[in-house]
């Protein structure tokens, strides 16, 4: 690799930011990809100099203040800026989303569906795949960085008064929080979908008072701040379930199940369940993702396409189509179910960056933004029903604070081989710690370290290639988001 690489000149020149706003513009190497065109959702940066300036000055500003594992659990400081701000989260109705795994792709598709239905949405989810303006969407679509820029502007002379009167100073996350609600209230937007970013009670989402609750199953990750069991877990999502709200539950364990149901009785909220009230029907793999017959609140809805892979999507596509339907009042205020031809072609248009994306033939790769055990075990068995690799290898890059053993144990029985990495971020795991517990996991001989992101890429091409060109060989790329949205850009999508 020569000194002149454009992969770490850019690495260095973010060494004076927080990396986990960075946009990595490496090119990609040699990495003979055969990448398609840039993917509308994941915006790259502003071709404008001075605008793409602009942007870097708010991201660097940004990356003052506390990054998103940095908490204080407290609604305080947003609440106070929400105050001064003219209470913009109240303009609007919302759809609150909480849960383990599957918040943002539930979040697309209840977006979609609410586009669909010809409602201006506002869609507010994290962490990024590659761009920090994805974060806050109107319209089905990331706002500009020029309409990002200005809300910033416009809202920084209130959060500095909010800095000025608290303890500590709004976080990274606080802030764009703001941006959002704020974005949303002046857009304006029908109604806003909202991922929380950890737990419920006390995330800086929860200044919504939403009318449908949204709970995707919970499973163990962050239990350094959300507790060690399910059941601890869902006491601190519950919290998003508010007074005579609808709450949509999917599959739970039945700790967490319990937990959830109190808390739902406590407030005079109105439960669904996913596999009582609502559920998958049938499902069928398809060309491009899979054919289903959902059970919504209001009867069923067959022939349903959705060009996504993988049971845990198809349950996905059960529990955004219940509470869509129970925004709308089906099951309560009307008895009729949604027009099932509007419902098809939302869902046929749904799109999930990172999740089981294919990115380039020959051999196939696929991104995937597992992080957690439970994901990852999805992950596994949806691999296994779409695709057909007669070897894959793994190429894995994770974060150093999440159950990494437990990620890689997951993987050992469709991975061939594994090439360990890391990505950009201070997050990051080592490579050479990460390679330890893999190979206790794969054994000496299925592991590989390749500690930067452009060679563990190279290397595992290089791999599955040796299958020949029509054997099938594939590689998943997958461990954390920041490793699936740096590969996106290396591998020439965005």
């Amino acid at each position: 690799m020569s000194d002149s690489d454009p992969f770490d000149e850019i690495i260095a020149e973010e060494t004076t930011r927080d990396p986990d706003l960075a946009v990595i513009e490496a090119g990609s190497r040699t990495l003979r990809t055969q990448g398609g065109a840039p993917s509308a959702d994941v915006p790259a940066r502003p071709e404008d100099p001075e605008v793409d300036k602009a942007l870097r000055a708010v991201e660097a500003d940004l990356a003052t203040r506390w990054g998103e594992t940095k908490l204080e659990p407290s609604v305080s400081r947003i609440a106070a800026l929400m105050d001064v701000l003219g209470e913009p989260q109240r303009s609007y109705p919302s759809i609150h989303i909480t849960g383990t795994n599957g918040k943002t792709s539930t979040a697309r598709m209840i977006e979609a569906l609410l586009g669909a239905f010809e409602l201006r949405t506002g869609r507010y989810t994290s962490p990024h795949v590659q761009s920090i303006t994805e974060r806050i969407s109107l319209d089905g679509a990331p706002i500009s960085a020029d309409r990002f820029i200005e809300t910033y502007d416009d809202i920084k002379p209130y959060v500095e008064m909010v800095d000025a009167s608290q303890e500590y100073r709004l976080s990274f996350f606080e802030v764009l929080t703001g941006m959002a609600y704020a974005a949303f209230a002046d857009a304006p937007v029908d109604v806003a979908v909202v991922e929380v970013g950890m737990g419920g009670s006390w995330d800086a989402t929860n200044v919504i008072d939403a009318d449908v609750a949204v709970i995707t199953p919970i499973d163990l990750d962050h239990t350094d701040r959300l507790g060690e069991t399910p059941a601890a877990i869902a006491g601190e999502k519950s919290g998003i379930i508010k007074q005579d709200a609808t709450v949509i539950l999917a599959q739970q364990p039945v700790d967490a199940a319990q937990v959830l149901l109190k808390k739902a009785v406590d407030v005079d909220a109105t439960v669904a369940r996913e596999g009582l009230e609502f559920g998958v029907v049938a499902r069928q793999v398809a060309v491009g993702g899979q054919l289903l017959t959902l059970r919504g609140l209001g009867g069923e809805y067959g022939e349903v396409y959705l060009p996504l892979h993988g049971p845990y999507q198809a349950h996905n596509a059960a529990v955004a189509l219940a509470a869509v339907e129970a925004f709308f009042g089906v099951g309560s205020q009307r008895p009729e179910p949604l027009d099932i031809d509007t419902v098809r072609k939302a869902f046929a248009s749904v799109s999930s960056p990172g999740r089981l994306e294919v990115v380039r033939r020959s051999p196939t790769v696929v991104l995937d933004a597992a992080h957690n055990p439970a994901g990852a075990r999805a992950t596994a068995e949806a691999v296994g029903e779409a695709f057909d690799f007669s070897r894959l290898i793994g190429v894995v890059g994770a974060s150093g604070d999440k159950n990494v053993r437990g990620l890689l144990e997951a993987f050992e029985p469709i991975l061939a081989e594994v090439v360990v990495t890391q990505n950009s971020t201070h997050r990051a795991m080592d490579a050479d710690e990460l390679a330890a517990i893999a190979v206790e996991v794969f054994g000496e001989d299925r592991v590989q370290v390749e500690p930067r992101l452009p060679d563990a890429l190279e290397a595992a091409i290089t791999l599955a290639e040796e299958e020949g060109e029509f054997a099938g060989g594939g590689v998943l790329v997958t461990g954390s988001v920041i490793t699936v949205g740096e590969a996106r850009l290396l591998l020439g999508r965005g």
